[in-house]
């Protein structure tokens, strides 16, 4: 017999259960609790047809119409599963913990699993997840203008044992008119949001937590409120890094692409720009002269981060001179910086 658990509980034991999101590709696709693999009892094609005929002949024969689409497909789920069940457990949730997470948790238990149900379903996850951005935290910000390497630096602090959340990761994006190449395709917000409160659940509040200096947006990932005002109000670490350190990591970063892929990213900025300077932009691409084009870039991206840093207090802005490219040695001087400030 299928367990229905509280959240918490549920959460704990997903730790080493295989969790099961029986909603359709397409609920799944707009947002899922993380590491959950989907195993839709509806498809998306079935659930509007399904959907069509409660509206017109009401649950009864909407749940027949159900049963009908998905009843032949009942050996195959099973089959799916328990190749993906650890120790034969398996948690399972649909939107609300309703018909589909039963039906589907009734028939993985007479398939002889053991199987685990989150009450409330992923409702009760999306209040949760909205719920935890409230909580009080030690946040820092890792600053630094374009090319200075924070993502890296990240990296390393958190090689060091230092508590990191990438926001440029989760959101699939680099926070510029560039910041999609190269990348996936980025995920709904809603999943942002999820894969975002999954990450922090596994800190220790009491603790730093180190995040990047972004904008509101993040390609079109929005930051979450809550998060966003308090990332403006903490304390930020600033890299001071020389020009010339920049401009190459730029170069490496953005260099190996095809300079038709650059030139469209250099269109999108071409109201902040200029005309004239986008023109010349795109001439340097053009002529393979990446390194004027790196700097005409530079010089943009250095301006409106100068802006952004101007509307801080400028007593929570504590600076840092990175002059060595090995990023791990300098990691210890961010951590020693940030030991003296009072969170």
């Amino acid at each position: 017999m299928a367990v229905s658990l509280l959240l918490n509980a549920y959460l704990e034991t997903s730790a080493d259960t295989i969790i099961i999101d029986v909603r359709s590709p397409g609920e799944f696709q707009q947002g899922h609790i993380p590491n959950s693999i989907n195993i839709p009892l509806l498809n998306n094609e079935e659930r509007a047809i399904v959907g069509t005929v409660y509206k017109k002949s009401g649950n009864k024969e909407a749940v027949l119409k159900g049963f009908e689409l998905v009843g032949q497909k009942f050996s195959a789920y099973i089959q799916e599963a328990q190749m993906l069940a650890v120790n034969n457990k398996i948690s399972v949730y649909c939107w609300r913990g309703g018909m589909r997470s039963n039906i589907m948790a009734w028939l993985f238990t007479t398939a002889g699993m053991q199987v685990s149900l989150l009450k409330g379903g992923y409702k009760t996850y999306r209040t949760w997840v909205l719920q935890s951005f409230e909580q009080e935290r030690k946040y820092l910000v890792l600053g630094g203008k374009t090319g200075s390497g924070k993502t890296e630096m990240l990296q390393h602090l958190q090689q060091k044992g230092e508590q990191v959340i990438d926001l440029e990761m989760l959101a699939s994006h680099r926070g510029s008119a560039f910041g999609a190449i190269g990348q996936e395709p980025q995920p709904s917000n809603e999943q942002f949001e999820n894969e975002l409160a999954w990450q922090l659940k596994t800190f220790n509040n009491s603790k730093t937590i180190w995040l990047e200096n972004e904008s509101r947006l993040i390609g079109k990932i929005k930051i979450p409120d809550l998060i966003y005002h308090r990332m403006r109000k903490v304390k930020v670490v600033e890299m001071l890094v020389p020009l010339e350190m920049r401009a190459k990591r730029i170069k490496n970063e953005y260099g190996k692409f095809p300079k038709e892929v650059l030139a469209e990213a250099t269109q999108r900025i071409e109201k902040k720009l200029g005309n004239l300077r986008m023109k010349q932009a795109l001439e340097h691409l053009q002529n393979d002269e990446l390194q004027a084009w790196t700097m005409m870039m530079l010089e943009y991206y250095d301006n409106a981060y100068a802006y952004g840093m101007s509307v801080r207090e400028q007593d929570s802005i504590i600076q840092v001179e990175i002059n060595s490219e090995n990023y791990m040695d300098e990691a210890q001087a961010i951590m020693d910086c940030a030991r003296l400030i009072k969170l």
